[in-house]
């Protein structure tokens, strides 16, 4: 069995956001699931620690992170109108992308193959200067510069498989040759970026790849997806780490959109990123939580993805899965992207 290491702090509940649809009650869901089940005992915990400002600066401004610092000192402050910060949200979000980072240690110090954080708040959406879509600091992105710059990495692959684009991880590595940003979200739909023709520009021109998706895609087009398209572009890329933003919003029972997408579907896809990693760069892997905001339906995604990880098949969960035709049209949009990025079929 490989061994899979798992960062959670209890810091990360005291990101107070009320009756948000990004709550504690998430993790905490998570967390008794995966302590029933036994699953837990079989992880590796890995220690959160603080990132330094001096880290986060990697993609933020620091007048930006000094502002969220002075937010939390308020008591409890609106940064847009989906984000708020409490008195311990700075902390919370410093201990997160912190977290992210002492995963990203131990996968390339071979102490776990592969590693699962989950922690909130969550980052994609962050922009350098301002939050945004109840993300503070761009844990992922911030965890991509860190294996550059403290590791000697040059390629790093970022997928990102949440229900809506990352905007954010996308905005920092635009113009990267050495980063390759995989998204696949539900299109149109917040924060509406993420259309096809957004594929990098300058000396990153092609290293960004979007594949938006119409409401019901399902796990049967997700599969062709991985097999079809996300393979062939990553063993071209040669990443030496693979970081994936995981959002399990997509699932069919989540209230905040319509991908229908199940447990066992995200299990395939976790999976499938396991393998390629196994194939590309020694296992090296690394999922950093996002979305997903349905109690039942995210404990259930995490433990089958965990299992993933673990080499075991996914634990059959009460939702089951839910097949759906093909959206209209899907098999020509996959088809443009395929040929823009010059795969031949999918």
């Amino acid at each position: 069995m490989p061994a899979v290491g798992l960062v959670y702090d209890p810091l990360y509940l005291e990101h107070d956001t009320g009756h948000h649809p990004e709550n504690a009650i998430r993790l905490q869901a998570v967390t008794s699931h995966l302590e029933e089940s036994g699953l837990l005992a079989r992880l590796r915990s890995v220690v959160a620690r603080d990132a330094t400002v001096d880290e986060v600066a990697y993609i933020h401004e620091r007048d930006y992170v000094e502002s969220v610092r002075w937010a939390a000192g308020r008591g409890g402050v609106w940064l847009d109108a989906d984000t708020f910060v409490s008195p311990r949200s700075y902390d919370a979000a410093l201990r997160s992308t912190g977290g992210c980072l002492s995963a990203v240690d131990a996968v390339l110090a071979g102490e776990v193959e592969s590693a699962f954080c989950l922690v909130r708040p969550p980052g994609h959406h962050a922009m350098p200067s301002r939050a945004m879509g109840f993300c503070l600091f761009n844990n992922i992105a911030v965890a991509v510069e860190h294996a550059r710059r403290h590791h000697g990495l040059r390629r790093v692959a970022v997928v990102d498989f949440d229900v809506h684009h990352g905007n954010g991880t996308q905005a920092a590595f635009y113009a990267d040759p050495d980063v390759l940003y995989f998204s696949t979200h539900e299109y149109p739909l917040y924060p509406g970026t993420g259309h096809w023709r957004e594929i990098g520009q300058g000396a990153g021109l092609g290293t960004t790849v979007n594949v938006p998706l119409p409401a019901g895609t399902g796990d049967r087009i997700f599969d062709r997806i991985w097999k079809g398209m996300l393979t062939p572009i990553l063993r071209r890329f040669q990443p030496e780490l693979v970081l994936s933003s995981a959002g399990y919003d997509g699932h069919f029972v989540d209230p905040l959109a319509s991908l229908a997408q199940s447990a066992a579907g995200f299990a395939d896809l976790v999976a499938g990123l396991r393998d390629l990693a196994r194939e590309l760069c020694g296992g090296r892997l690394v999922l950093m939580l996002e979305g997903g905001y349905d109690y039942t339906a995210l404990a259930w995604s995490i433990r089958n993805s965990l299992e993933a990880l673990l080499d075991e098949e996914p634990t059959p969960d009460p939702l089951g899965r839910r097949d759906y035709p093909p959206p209209v049209g899907i098999d020509d949009l996959l088809t443009v992207i395929a040929k823009t990025h010059g795969v031949d079929r999918v």
